[in-house]
């Protein structure tokens, strides 16, 4: 969807609220590479994030009619993820949550020298890179939910804190100050085991066999690897102005947005094109 004004958004809003598929079709095709990219990062894999992913879009579908145009219509659509995602159990880290130090005990202490090739002839460059993203993705689910959200918000999204408030129903000035400290902790985690990303002496590399072994990759399934990157500026085109929160150098460039998997766009088309569709259009 191009860039639109805020009187162009709003009439392609009322007209998809009013059931035309066209300009449906347009909000979904604007929205689901962010809200994928949202809760891949919440979520921590990408089965979770195409799930959840499909649950926020058919929200949005079935909700247009409450828009008021208070907020953006992107805030208003990031304020139903968050909600969403906040309250979602189904994903794996709510049943196995993890802790900082967990992550930092396995770094010290699992046992990476006995364990035998498992490769299954993958090159192992390619393995480590896919190690690498989806280890720091499932770094975040240390954080707890509001924390998560507040780092993706302000360091993926760079949102802008009045924004971000009001996603996460805080003051500007509550979120800056968490967004700071949770990115030092973030930061300083990174700086202390990471080898990749910090001065620790943990690398991808070195561990892929560990990791294979304990189902954190799979050689016949590269999620990040496959996956399409997009350019960052599509997830900076939802913020109203960058800020200077602090003046933390790290980059955390493991957050990378990528384009939302087909399966979310077919689920989504198989909808509009739906008996279920037609009732929610004329309801």
């Amino acid at each position: 969807m191009s860039r639109k004004t805020n009187e162009e958004l709003q009439a392609l809003v009322d007209k998809a609220a009013e059931g035309d598929k066209e300009a449906l079709e347009m909000l979904v095709a604007g929205m689901q590479d962010l809200v994928f990219n949202l809760s891949l990062r919440m979520l921590g894999t990408f089965a979770d994030a195409e799930d959840a992913a499909q649950d926020i879009l058919l929200k949005m579908i079935t909700h247009l009619s409450s828009y008021r145009g208070g907020s953006s219509f992107t805030t208003w659509v990031f304020s139903i993820a968050v909600n969403h995602m906040k309250n979602y159990k189904k994903h794996m880290f709510a049943r196995r949550p993890l802790s900082f130090e967990y992550y930092g005990d396995d770094i010290k202490n699992g046992n990476i020298q006995d364990v035998p090739d498992l490769t299954q002839n993958v090159e192992k460059n390619i393995l480590a890179e896919e190690l690498k993203m989806s280890c720091t993705n499932v770094m975040l689910q240390c954080l707890d939910t509001e924390s998560r959200c507040i780092f993706i918000l302000g360091t993926m999204f760079k949102l802008d804190s009045r924004i971000a408030g009001e996603i996460l129903e805080m003051t500007p000035e509550n979120y800056r100050q968490r967004l700071s400290r949770i990115r030092r902790k973030m930061a300083d985690f990174l700086e202390q085991y990471c080898g990749e990303y910090g001065g620790g002496r943990c690398r991808c590399k070195d561990r892929v066999n560990y990791a294979i072994q304990n189902h954190r990759i799979n050689p016949v399934q590269l999620d990040y690897t496959a996956a399409v990157e997009i350019p960052v500026e599509t997830m900076l085109d939802v913020k109203n102005a960058m800020e200077d929160i602090d003046e933390l150098s790290q980059d955390f460039s493991f957050c990378r947005p990528y384009r939302s998997p087909g399966h979310v766009k077919q689920l989504i088309q198989e909808f509009l094109e739906s008996t279920q569709f037609s009732i929610v259009k004329n309801s």
